[in-house]
């Protein structure tokens, strides 16, 4: 991702399903440096992560 390439358009940034509530989230600024680890949409998500996931 870079500065170029967002240009305002939200449908072009990357998406991933929550692995908690199976919701698409959207890339965010500040996951620039860990898009690739990002598994959950939010801290709520994060804490009710399913048993079965391994970290």
């Amino acid at each position: 991702m870079n500065k170029a390439g967002f240009k305002g358009n939200k449908q072009a940034l990357p998406q991933k399903i929550c692995a908690a509530c199976g919701l698409p989230m959207v890339w965010r600024k500040s996951w620039a440096k860990n898009w690739d680890s990002v598994k959950f949409c939010s801290e709520r998500c994060r804490r009710a992560k399913p048993a079965d996931s391994a970290p």
